[in-house]
């Protein structure tokens, strides 16, 4: 029997990647820099299969994966198009996938502390998405 702990920890990883996978293709279009968009479509690529392992351990663990909540996906749209309609640079696209990192990183962080009795495979699959989060923000830290 999966521990309800398990469960919402990979509940809370499959919205984020989702959310991450959705803030970096909306972003994708307005990068100019040919290696920001490489750091970019290779990170999405690494979220995929994050999510994929995701869901998968939640369909084993008998759950279905829902979608990020709407209301927050919206929000997240809503904040990324309002500032790029005003400075769609580079920088500025930075700005926005770091401050979605930061983010990330610290929700989940949150959800490890907050779901303590998840199973351990559970807890490194955060952690794995976590690594993902920084290595992202360390690798676009020179377009900012």
């Amino acid at each position: 029997m999966t521990s309800k702990d398990t469960v919402k920890l990979l509940e809370e990883c499959n919205s984020g990647v989702q959310m991450a996978v959705f803030s970096m293709e909306e972003i994708l279009e307005d990068v100019k820099d040919s290696d920001f968009r490489k750091i970019l479509i290779d990170s999405i690529s690494a979220h995929r299969k994050l999510g994929d392992e995701t869901h998968s351990y939640l369909s084993k663990c008998g759950c279905e994966a829902n979608d990020p909540n709407p209301v927050a996906k919206g929000m997240s749209w809503m904040k990324t198009n309002t500032k790029m309609l005003f400075n769609n640079s580079d920088k500025n696209c930075a700005y926005l996938i770091t401050e979605g990192c930061n983010m990330g990183i610290k929700t989940l962080y949150r959800y490890l502390n907050e779901y303590k009795e998840a199973d351990d495979k559970a807890k490194n699959l955060t952690e794995a998405i976590i690594r993902e989060e920084e290595s992202l923000r360390q690798n676009i830290r020179c377009f900012l």
